[in-house]
This record gives structure tokens, C-alpha cells and sequence, in this order.
């Protein structure tokens, strides 16, 4: 309403806002997320071109994840998540009724479309409704760690349910989509009256499509600029060759334990939702670590510590058969993505302190970027050498590469964003209109 006083939001009620948005951004993913390749097949795609379809998404975000985070930090974080949630509304429903390579093809662009669209606007808002309401040394862990672990609550909670709905709802393999697909809607909705920003000026087409280049520039120089940022955004890298390697090695080393590809499909759905759930605990549990350690960097070395260790495990577990392997190599899946998500809430605050609001949305993008392409790396290389070499070394390796990264978080730089970029740190105040 014009004329109205702009309301600054409390820390509570950005916090409730955010954690909202966090699970409605994760819940459609989750929803297809065990059901998405089985449709494909069943609608006469070959294995080859599932691949094919992978590739495309992940192309898709990657090639649009720095502009779409410049477009958030210049048209507003809300914008962005809001067109992002209707992407994926196109996306699901097009997925429920597709029936072709060519159509699945469509569907992977939208999706990576969405992807990169929702990767930080939501984290950026809160961070910057946070500093308006605390200032700029306000603890961000409890809020950081609380929104990942409602991310992945909403992970492990759609990809039950999405496993579910083909048993109990009609369409079939469909269902799950169309389900998505409505999830999405909501997220439209909420996004639009949840996520409150201060006006920003009025802009023509001409000028995004300008500013939106020189935001991503000024984004990416002060990434790789900044020695500080640097190491962080490296072990965003290091964590994506990771993940790469136990999502791509675990659904076959449980298919070996099971006897048969179904019974290890079966058995990986439930270790997946277990690993949501432990990533959420390890993300709730990091202010905790943090405390309990003395600080946030003994608890982001211990973090990627437990996750090397965790890694060893599993290669250790290579030796052992039937359920006693299946046990093992569970317990280390755990493990792994607990210890990584307390180390990612802390390793997040540190990201934010050494960037100022005009370019968080960009900087989270980058992040993105790095965690990509490092799971592109793992994929790739320790994929080619668990070929040669066996599982057992693939995982050996990646324990290496990231107890060697562990000594990155010593003797970091210290954080100091706005004194050195020129911006004020009120000019990030997240305001409503009240009703």
C-alpha cells in the first residue's frame, strides 16, 4: 500500500519465514526424487538416455547458476525464488505427461533452470533480514543450521512420501510429479508474501540484462580476490568430489551386498532418507559443536575430519559381506553426512561475514558452482579409477582429499565485508507492509 511505513522483520519471524521456505523449496525434489529415473524408463527411455537427460539438468545449472545469482542481487532475492518455484511448476507438470526423449530433454533444462534460480536467494534473504534485525555481528549458525536441517527434513520426508504415492495414488509413477508440481505452486505463494525486501529502484530490461553481467564480475572477483574466500569456496570443491564419489559408488556397493539391483534399490531409498535426516541432525547440531569446541573452526576441521574418517570406513567396509557390509556401509553413509553438515552451517557463517548484501546472492551462486563441479570431478575421476581399481580405492582417495583439506580452515583471514566493499550493512533491512 503506498505511503505505508516499512516493517522491519524480528530475528523469530525471519527465522519462521525462512524455515517455511526452506522446506517448501526441497519437498517437490524430494517428492521425485526415487520415482524420476523408473518413470523415464518405463515411458521407453534407455539407460543412455537417462544419462543423457542427468547430463542436460546438470549442464542446465551449471551454466545458469552465476547469472541467476547476479539477477538475485540485482532484481531481489524474493523475484528470483518466486520465477525459480514456477519453473519447476512447468518442469513437474511437463514430467507427469512426458512421454519422450526429446520432452524429458525440456523437462532437464527447466529443472536445471529452477535449480539454479533457488541456489541462495533464501539463505541470502535470511542472512540479510538477520543483520537488519541484529546487526552485522548477529550469530548466524543457529538460523543457518536450522534452515538445513529443515532442507533436509523436507528431503527425506518427499522422497518417503514420493516413493509412496505410485502405491497408494492414481497415476501411477506419475503421481509423484503432479504432487511436486502442486508443492511447487505453494512455494510460489509463500515465496511471494513470506520474503519481504526493502524497494529497490524501478529498472528497465536493458538495465538488468547490464547490471546482472557486472554483478556476477564484481561477485567473482572478490570470490578468488580474497585469500579467505578462496579457501572456503575450495572446500565447497573438495565437499562436491565427496559427495560425487558416495552417490555414485553406495547404490551399487548395496546392490553387490543385496544379491540384485532391485533389493539394493530398495535398500539405497532408505539409507538416501537416512542421510537427509543425519545431514539435518548434523546442521541442527553445529552451533552446538561449535560451542562445545571453543569456536567455529575446530568444529568445521572436526566436521571434515569425521567425514574422512567416515570415507575410510566405507573403503574399509569393502572387505565385508552380506549384512554385516550392508550395516557398514550404512552406519558410514551416516556418518559422512553428519559430520560434513556441521562442518557446511559453519563454513556458511564464515562465507557470510566476508561478504556484504549486494553480493551474498552471487557469492552462495559460486558456492553452488564449486560443489558442482567438484561432484563433476568425483564423478569423473574417482568413478574412472573405482573402474580400475576397485570401490575400495575410490573411497580411499576421497578420505584423503578431504583430511587434507581440513588444514584450509587454520589461520583464515580475517572477515571484514562491508569496511572494504563500501556498503552499509542496514541497506540490507528486509521489510513488510503492514496490513
Amino acid at each position: 500500500m503506498t505511503g505505508a511505513r516499512p516493517v522491519t522483520l524480528s530475528a523469530r519471524a525471519a527465522l519462521r519465514r525462512y524455515l517455511l521456505v526452506s522446506f517448501l523449496t526441497w519437498f517437490p525434489p524430494g517428492l521425485m526424487m526415487a520415482t524420476m529415473v523408473l518413470l523415464m524408463t518405463s515411458r521407453g527411455l534407455t539407460l543412455a538416455q537417462v544419462g543423457v537427460v542427468t547430463a542436460v539438468f546438470s549442464a542446465a545449472a551449471v551454466v545458469m547458476e552465476l547469472p541467476t545469482g547476479g539477477l538475485a542481487d540485482v532484481v531481489g532475492r524474493r523475484t528470483v525464488l518466486a520465477v525459480s518455484a514456477l519453473f519447476s511448476v512447468v518442469a513437474m507438470s511437463l514430467m507427469a505427461v512426458a512421454g519422450s526423449f526429446g520432452t524429458f530433454v525440456v523437462v532437464a533444462v527447466f529443472k536445471g533452470v529452477a535449480r539454479a534460480l533457488a541456489s541462495g536467494p533464501a539463505q541470502a534473504w535470511y542472512v540479510d533480514a538477520l543483520h537488519a534485525a541484529e546487526g552485522p555481528d548477529a550469530d548466524l549458525k543457529p538460523g543457518l543450521g536450522k534452515g538445513e536441517a529443515m532442507g533436509s527434513a523436507s528431503l527425506c520426508a518427499g522422497t518417503l512420501t514420493g516413493g509412496a504415492l505410485p502405491l497408494v495414488a492414481p497415476g501411477g509413477l506419475a503421481a509423484p510429479m503432479v504432487a511436486a508440481a502442486v508443492a511447487a505452486a505453494v512455494l510460489f505463494v509463500v515465496v511471494l508474501f513470506a520474503m519481504p525486501e526493502p524497494p529497490r529502484p524501478r529498472t528497465s530490461l536493458g538495465s538488468v540484462l547490464r547490471d546482472v553481467p557486472v554483478t556476477v564480475g564484481a561477485g567473482l572477483g572478490l570470490a578468488f580476490r580474497r585469500p579467505g574466500l578462496r579457501r572456503l569456496l575450495f572446500m565447497a570443491f573438495v565437499i562436491g568430489i565427496g559427495l560425487g564419489a558416495i552417490e555414485m559408488l553406495t547404490p551399487g556397493r548395496l546392490a553387490a551386498l543385496t544379491g540384485s539391483a532391485e533389493s539394493g534399490g530398495s535398500v539405497y531409498a532408505v539409507v538416501a532418507a537416512a542421510g537427509f535426516g543425519a545431514s539435518g541432525l548434523g546442521s541442527w547440531l553445529a552451533p552446538r559443536v561449535a560451542r562445545l569446541l571453543r569456536g567455529p573452526v575446530p568444529a568445521a576441521v572436526a566436521g571434515t575430519a569425521a567425514g574422512a574418517v567416515a570415507f575410510a570406513s566405507l573403503a574399509a567396509s569393502v572387505a565385508l559381506s552380506g549384512t554385516a557390509g550392508i550395516v557398514a556401509a550404512c552406519a558410514a553413509y551416516v556418518v559422512m553426512f553428519a559430520g560434513v553438515s556441521v562442518a557446511e552451517i559453519v563454513r556458511a557463517e564464515m562465507l557470510h561475514r566476508r561478504v556484504a548484501s549486494s553480493r551474498r546472492a552471487t557469492l552462495m551462486s559460486v558456492d553452488s558452482l564449486q560443489l558442482q563441479l567438484g561432484g563433476t570431478a568425483g564423478v569423473l575421476g574417482l568413478g574412472l579409477l573405482a573402474s580400475g581399481a576397485g570401490t575400495a580405492a575410490a573411497w580411499w582417495v576421497a578420505a584423503l582429499v578431504i583430511l587434507l583439506s581440513a588444514p584450509l580452515y587454520l589461520r583464515l583471514p580475517p572477515a571484514a565485508p562491508d569496511a572494504e566493499e563500501g556498503v552499509h550493512p542496514r541497506t540490507a533491512t528486509a521489510t513488510a507492509h503492514p496490513e
